[in-house]
């Protein structure tokens, strides 16, 4: 613990991945090429429309994040270890206007959708008479 806590005193040279003031792109390339090791990055034509709409809309200075898989550095799944040369497709780029951030969509991962404000178990109510159950379809 005393070497955890010594080590934390110790002068930091903060280096982010990527500069604040580049641009969407610059930034989602920045994060392939230094954190996973990609050649390149190549936007879908849909991807390039969101982050020219998001940029418009005064949007392109978020922080961003990128979705992939976790089996991998790379978008590919069956790329094992920290390979390098490869281009990271990114076929989508979304917002998180509440939590404040963009994020891309690398490949064919999938994302989690958002819980409704009121869970359905809410709707769910047993009948104590005929024991039946209501509110599930």
């Amino acid at each position: 613990a005393k070497g955890v806590i010594a080590a934390c005193e110790e002068p930091k040279n903060l280096t982010l991945t990527y500069g604040l003031d580049g641009t969407i792109q610059e930034r989602i390339e920045a994060i392939g090429q230094k954190m996973y090791g990609a050649a390149k990055v190549e936007f879908s034509e849909l991807a390039q429309k969101k982050v020219d709409t998001y940029t418009r809309q005064g949007y392109g200075n978020l922080p961003i994040c990128i979705a992939k898989t976790q089996y991998s550095l790379s978008h590919d799944p069956d790329l094992k270890g920290a390979p390098t040369g490869f281009t990271v497709p990114i076929r989508d780029v979304r917002m998180a206007a509440g939590a404040g951030y963009l994020y891309a969509l690398a490949a064919d991962i999938q994302t989690i959708p958002g819980l409704p404000t009121a869970p359905g178990y809410l709707n769910v109510d047993v009948d104590t008479e005929t024991g039946e159950i209501d509110g599930l379809f």
